[in-house]
């Protein structure tokens, strides 16, 4: 098959391109950087170089095409100027426009739990958005997938642990958070990439689930903190020491709700209606042992 690939070489789209490749089909790699063109090179890809933001481009690059496997971009949350909903409604648009254009008829497109909500789920209103408006494409087969909260989201609370001894959030403690690695994503992507499939299909993704207390525990036993805690504490002082950091307020806020919807439920409601029957490989012992490289590297 030809794939093409987006997301360059992150978390996700690196093993998802090492293991298309190792199975034979002949998978193009879309990165804005041309530094990346050598990297991608080396897994035995093809590099396309441009912006996801030219859907000129991506339609030439999608041409010709069996299937496409499409993601937004991390943006940068500091970036006071940066209209997040903006951003990922104008790539959506770019991707329809060219998969229309190009005539490709499967598309992988990557979501994220909470996406079935309209309404008060925070920044992950931007994947309900892009769900519905690649929906709507007629003669393409879909499959949004919808994975759970990333380990690698925990590295932000690296900091706070070494000046304040906990992870304080407000969601967590007794709760159980669904955890997942982009390495079981990238698995799961590619099986949907080569299987069949006709119309439109949600599938989610998770590696374990875990409480903030049990998850605290296991990471404070990787870095030498037995007895690190999770803190539930208010909406309001998140928002605030989000902002103190220097993040753009809007995103702030909408990072906030989004996990306060995961705390009182909505955002995981779909989800445990389609959990998957099966989790992923990576549990949260694995990553503890990166979290600990570069806690102490830090």
């Amino acid at each position: 098959m030809k794939i093409i690939v987006t997301g360059s070489l992150g978390h996700i789209s690196r093993p998802l391109t090492e293991q298309l490749v190792q199975r034979g089909h002949q998978v193009t790699v879309i990165s804005s950087k041309p530094e990346k063109q050598k990297d991608i090179e080396s897994l035995g890809a093809r590099p396309a170089i441009g912006s996801l933001e030219d859907a000129d481009f991506l339609t030439e690059t999608f041409t010709g095409a069996d299937a496409v496997y499409s993601m937004v971009p991390p943006n940068n949350y500091f970036d006071h100027n940066l209209d997040l909903t903006a951003y990922c409604h104008r790539l959506a648009h770019n991707y329809a426009q060219a998969i229309s254009r190009s005539g490709v008829r499967r598309l992988v497109h990557l979501s994220s739990i909470g996406a079935h909500l309209n309404k008060d789920s925070g920044i992950i209103l931007a994947h309900h958005d892009a769900e519905t408006i690649l929906g709507n494409l007629p003669d393409t087969a879909i499959t949004f997938m919808r994975p759970t909260a990333f380990y690698y989201n925990l590295y932000g609370y690296a900091d706070m642990i070494k000046k304040q001894g906990v992870i304080a959030a407000n969601y967590g403690t007794t709760g159980k958070i669904p955890w997942v690695s982009p390495i079981d994503i990238a698995a799961a992507i590619a099986e949907e990439i080569m299987g069949s499939l006709s119309g439109k299909k949600i599938r989610y993704v998770v590696s374990e689930e875990l409480t903030g207390n049990e998850t605290a525990g296991i990471l404070g036993a990787a870095i030498g903190k037995p007895d690190l805690k999770w803190v539930l504490v208010p909406d309001a002082q998140v928002q605030q020491g989000l902002e103190a950091a220097g993040m753009n307020p809007r995103i702030a806020a909408g990072l906030v709700e989004m996990y306060a919807s995961l705390h009182h439920g909505a955002l995981s409601e779909d989800y445990h209606r389609n959990k998957p029957t099966v989790m992923g490989k990576v549990k949260m012992t694995d990553f503890a042992k990166e979290f600990a490289a570069a806690f102490s590297a830090g």
